[in-house]
């Protein structure tokens, strides 16, 4: 069975952050830092050469297959801030709708910067994501 890419490893989230340009965008790369370390009680490890990912969770899928993942997560891209919400987006639609400027897909938000959304509003979806990822997967643990 192939081994996923993006693993957790010993690569410092510092030295990515310090790269992250412009200026702005690292200061809320920092930000993101700070909350999801506050809303997953888990520090900051980077998966992959360039993702930031909080805490992670077994789990093995109907065909047998299993992986570990994050629980939460974020990569500084060119065109914006991929904020991985893991849990899905079932249970966020009313949250959804009063975040402010992003496009999403599957597990992402995309956000061009911080300033364009409510951050309360991000915490919370960040908060359920993680709630129902562990949900979800606890039989698996």
């Amino acid at each position: 069975m192939a081994k996923l890419k993006t693993q957790p490893n010993d690569m410092n989230v510092s030295d990515l952050l310090d790269k992250v340009l412009p200026q702005n965008k690292r200061e809320d790369c920092i930000k993101l830092v700070k909350l999801m370390q506050e809303v997953t009680e888990e520090k900051p490890v980077m998966w992959g050469e360039s993702i930031v990912g909080f805490g992670n969770y077994h789990f093995k899928y109907e065909s047998g297959k299993e992986l570990d993942w994050m629980l939460s997560g974020f990569s500084p891209r060119n065109q914006n801030l991929t904020i991985y919400i893991v849990g899905g987006f079932e249970n966020q639609e009313d949250l959804l709708e009063r975040i402010g400027k992003v496009k999403k897909s599957v597990g992402c938000l995309y956000v061009k910067k911080l300033a364009d959304i409510d951050l309360s509003i991000l915490e919370k979806m960040i908060r359920r994501s993680v709630e129902t990822v562990k949900k979800r997967y606890a039989e698996f643990n």
